[in-house]
């Protein structure tokens, strides 16, 4: 996917940190607005009815400017998710540097921070990172959902899967909790078992979550998959739109014998913290993951704030 031409503007924002409604629960902070990923299947893109934007999804980014955090110990142990509904290390963080700022001003803080991403734009603050690592709980995850370039080519306009999983690598070696996020699963097409086989000695977490047509990129993905893979259209119609889960259960199945053949844990939306021997990963199950809310996994918030 080529990348498009980026509208940005500048945006003054009362704070950055934001209590989250997704099944992580705890603090959302998106240093952006938009994303020039323009991932086909982005659920983010529902931002647009919020923010008066009419461009093109992914043809616009907004930097947000926010006061100070002048007292981060207040995020002490509460769970910090840079990343819900942007990628903040997307190619103009390279220029407008508002992750890092965001990750100066929460060093300190003792929270539980975890950073999503598609880039190896991550591997610039690896100073700040390891810093970050000695005194706060620090995790990186990367989306990889397929090994097959020219499909991510088709999705995506972010860096290629083996640029994601040689940063994937050096983080992981330098002792920083990784996540191989295996999402979204494309019925048919993401091969969850060679994607594990090629992370599994550099993650210390798996987590597999399944592609949601529910939002307004539905039909985008259903005339992609007629396009370009119409053997797999009846699969996508019987998911889809009759509702039928038995392609998910039985990847779920897979994924617990995948596990038990490695020698993994495998777990139902909860993500124990410590790290793993290599080769070891903690398979995480998040297909339905409308469903976590409320589980052990939706994190602490401090009311008060």
């Amino acid at each position: 996917m080529e990348q498009k031409e980026i509208i940005t503007d500048h945006v003054e924002t009362r704070s950055i940190m934001t209590k989250s409604n997704a099944p992580l629960g705890g603090y959302a902070v998106n240093p952006y607005v938009g994303c020039p990923h323009a991932c086909r299947y982005c659920y983010a893109c529902f931002m647009k009815r919020f923010t008066g934007h009419t461009e093109e999804w992914g043809s616009f980014m907004d930097v947000k400017e926010w006061p100070e955090i002048r007292d981060p110990r207040k995020y002490d142990g509460q769970k910090v998710i840079i990343g819900t509904v942007t990628d903040g290390y997307n190619p103009l963080e390279e220029k407008y540097r508002k992750t890092r700022l965001i990750l100066e001003q929460l060093k300190d803080s003792g929270a539980d921070i975890l950073i999503c991403t598609k880039s190896d734009l991550v591997l610039r603050d690896m100073d700040l990172l390891l810093e970050i690592n000695k005194k706060n709980r620090l995790t990186v995850s990367w989306s990889v959902n397929t090994l097959d370039e020219s499909f991510k080519d088709d999705m995506d306009a972010a860096v290629s899967i083996e640029r994601r999983l040689a940063a994937m690598k050096q983080v992981y070696d330098a002792g920083i909790r990784t996540v191989c996020f295996i999402s979204p699963v494309f019925p048919g097409l993401t091969d969850i078992k060679a994607i594990f086989e090629r992370a599994k000695d550099q993650c210390d977490l798996v987590w597999l979550e399944n592609l949601n047509l529910r939002g307004g990129f539905k039909k985008t993905i259903m005339d992609y998959i007629a396009d370009k893979h119409a053997d797999l259209l009846p699969l996508y119609e019987e998911i889809y739109n009759h509702k039928n889960r038995s392609y998910f259960e039985a990847l779920e199945k897979q994924a617990q014998e995948m596990a038990q053949k490695y020698g993994c844990r495998f777990v139902d939306n909860e993500t124990p913290y410590e790290r793993v021997p290599q080769g070891h990963p903690t398979i995480v199950n998040y297909f339905y993951h409308e469903e976590v809310r409320g589980t052990a996994n939706s994190g602490k918030r401090n009311r008060k704030s």
